[in-house]
This record gives C-alpha cells, structure tokens and sequence, in this order.
C-alpha cells in the first residue's frame, strides 16, 4: 500500500467532514430561531450531530498525519503543506477541548471555517514529500513545531470566541461615532476573511484552468567586496500577471480575458526573484476579495456583520469572554515551551546558537510578548469584554503573520518551510 497516497485521501476526507460539520453547526444554531418545534431540542441533536461529523473529520485529520509519518519517514510538519495541515488539525484539537469543556455549539459555528480555510490553504503548497534539510532532522523539530502549533491553536479558538463576542455586543443599528467606529472594525475584519477566501478559490480557479505564464528575470548581486554580478533567473506565475517581475522578459504566456502581456512592474524597490511574483498574488486576492465582498454586499444589501449579528441573540456575551481567556491562558505556556524554549534548544543544534534575531524568532518573540501583555492588561488591569476580544483577534492577526508572512515575504534561516 501506498501510505503517502493514502494519507491525501483521508486528508480530502477530513476536509470534507469539516465542512460539513461546519453546515450542521450553522442549522443547529440558525435553524433554533426558525424550529416549529422545540428549538432547544433542536439545537441539541443538530449540535451532537454537527460535533460527531467533525470528530469524524479529526480522526480521518490524524489518520491523514500519522499514515504520511509513516509512509514519508519524517513527521509531516517540514514545509508549508505539512505545517499548515498540522496547525488545522491543531485547531481541531483544541476546539474540542474547549467545546468539552464549554459545550456551545456557536464556537464551533466559528472555529470549524477556521479550520477549513487554514486546510483549503495549505492544499494551496506543493504537496510531494521533500526530503528534511539537515537543520531539521532532529528530534527537537518534532517537539518544537507541534507544541508551537498547539498553542497557536488555542490562540485561533480564542480569535474565533473574541469575534463572535464582537459580533454579539456591537451594536450594528448604532448611529453614535464609538458604535460606528466598532462596525466599521468588525466590518473590515471580516472583509480581510473574505479577501482570504478568494485568494484561495483564485488559485483553485486558475489552477483548474491549467493557467502559465513565464518570464526571465535578470538579477543584479553584490557581494561583500561590492563585486557586482549578473545572473538570469526562469519566474513561472500560476494567476495572470497583473505585474511581472521587474527587470524580465515574456518567455510564454497564456492569454486571459484578452490580456495577452502584462499591466504593471513590480517596482524596482522590490527586486528578486519571487517579489514580482508575490505582489501580483497579493493583487489578486485583494481584487477578487474586493469583487466576492462587493457581490455579498449587494447580495445581502447589508453589512456582513449586521446579517451574522442576529445569530448571536441569546448567547452569553460572559461565556464567550470567559471562552476567549480560558483559550489563550492554556495557549500560552504551550506556545511559550513550544516556540520560544524548544525553540532555542533546536537552534542551538541546528545553527550553534541559541538566539540569532532571525525574522521568524523576532515574531514569535512580538507573538509571545503580545499575549504577555493580554494576560497581564486581564489579568492585574481587568480588561475583559471588548478590550479583551480586540486582543484576541489582533493577536492572532499578529500569529497568522508569523507563519504566512515571515516565511513567504520576509527571507531568513526558516525560509525553507516557505515552499511554494
């Protein structure tokens, strides 16, 4: 038996019970208000049958793991495919056990897409097992990325709880500044979730298509003695380009909607090799983000967070505060073993240091000092509700960061897990 092969069936497996757990979450939780019958008993069994459908899609999410593990050789967590599989799988982990200790069928109306849109992302990566660069084969990489995983997980749960209390006490209707200032916000997050739903449909989109484009790039290098060479470099695009790389030419590409050659150049501020190609990919996500929020808007007539408001009617805006700190007080210690400690005993194998400034350290050090804060402003200075979920979202804003933006724009020694 092919193990590998196998693993990506229950991984699509996976997928789909997500979504599915996800569809049967939103019935128990909309479908209360419309029941001719008894509306807690009908939140009730849709809400055991919406856990048990996704507790399917965490078993066929661990089957997905351990079946690569095994069929690889090497614990899937080296690239970006497998890290970002893991931190879904993650997520799951911990959105079951803040639901067992909870029990609010609303978290997982939330938690769920996040797990889905983290796993329809990572499906966005090579997804061929490579094999483990020297820095990584160590036993210290096992401990290292899944601790850090788990307690980002927790810090995703308790974004989801912080932005469904913002959703639940905002008031939408409010016409004073503070109420429009607090719509405008909640609005844009949710916009920038929509921007990151099409960016994933985008790639599917013109991945289906069969989209190329290709171009080569010359790059000029100085080195340290200030000698200056010139090499050419092959740049493929899989999305239209809305810019090209600066400083290249059109070697092939596929016409779209009539364009048959590039709009823009990426400016020349942003040379190398990969920059034209992940500002034209920040280009579309905001263009189709813009276009999938405008057609909900106009849709909808209204803004997304007054549609979803109304689901929240009878929710304790006190649990989900309370969801929201349990979630990020467990977090923490597990993302500070995980990312900083273990971290550091890694970097002292791998590199002969334990502290080196490198990019990624630098944001896990701001990711960690940011729930320090968290904790420190709820616990001695008493910010709870609104404060308190602002923080949460923010802060895992800042987490996202870290695992997207460091290792696909920001160059440095963790740039390995940033395939693409």
């Amino acid at each position: 038996m092919n193990w590998v092969e196998f693993s990506s069936d229950a991984f699509i497996a996976a997928f789909f019970l997500y979504c599915f757990g996800f569809l049967f979450y939103v019935i128990a939780v909309a479908g209360k208000k419309w029941s001719n019958r008894d509306p807690e008993l009908h939140a009730k069994r849709w809400s055991r049958i919406a856990f048990v459908v996704s507790a399917l899609g965490l078993a066929a999410h661990l089957t997905f793991f351990f079946t690569r593990w095994f069929g690889s050789g090497q614990i899937p967590t080296s690239n970006m495919y497998e890290f970002m599989t893991f931190l879904g799988m993650a997520i799951m982990i911990a959105f079951v056990i803040v639901n067992a200790i909870y029990r609010k069928p609303v978290l997982g109306m939330f938690a769920l897409p996040l797990v889905v849109l983290i796993v329809a992302y990572a499906s966005v990566f090579p997804q061929e097992v490579q094999p483990l660069v020297p820095a990584l084969n160590s036993i210290w990489l096992k401990i290292h990325v899944t601790t850090a995983a788990l307690g980002e997980a927790f810090f995703a749960v308790a974004f989801a709880s912080g932005l469904m209390y913002l959703l639940r006490v905002v008031d939408f209707k409010g016409k004073s500044k503070k109420a429009r200032r607090a719509q405008r916000w909640v609005e844009f997050t949710l916009y920038v979730i929509v921007v990151i739903i099409a960016f994933i449909a985008t790639v599917f989109i013109f991945r289906g298509m069969g989209y190329q484009a290709s171009f080569t790039q010359e790059l000029v290098n100085i080195d340290a003695r200030g000698v200056e060479t010139t090499t050419v470099e092959n740049v493929d695009y899989s999305m239209p380009p809305i810019f090209k790389p600066y400083n290249s030419e059109v070697v092939e590409m596929d016409s779209f909607l009539g364009l048959n050659k590039p709009l823009l150049e990426t400016p020349g501020w942003m040379d190398g090799v990969n920059a034209g190609r992940k500002l034209n990919t920040i280009a579309w996500s905001i263009l189709m983000g813009s276009l999938l929020y405008g057609l909900l808007r106009l849709a909808l007539r209204k803004p997304l967070g007054a549609i979803i408001h109304p689901l929240m009617d009878g929710i304790d805006p006190e649990d989900l505060d309370e969801i929201t700190y349990r979630a990020i007080a467990i977090g923490f210690p597990i993302f500070t073993l995980g990312a900083l400690i273990f971290a550091m005993i890694w970097a002292n194998i791998a590199w002969s240091r334990f502290w080196g400034w490198d990019p990624k350290e630098v944001w896990a050090l701001i990711t960690w000092l940011f729930y320090s804060a968290y904790l420190h402003l709820r616990l001695s200075r008493g910010w709870q509700g609104q404060p308190s979920a602002w923080l949460a979202v923010i802060g895992f804003v800042i987490v996202m960061f870290t695992l997207i933006g460091v290792n696909l724009v920001i160059a440095g020694l963790h740039s390995y897990a940033g395939v693409s």
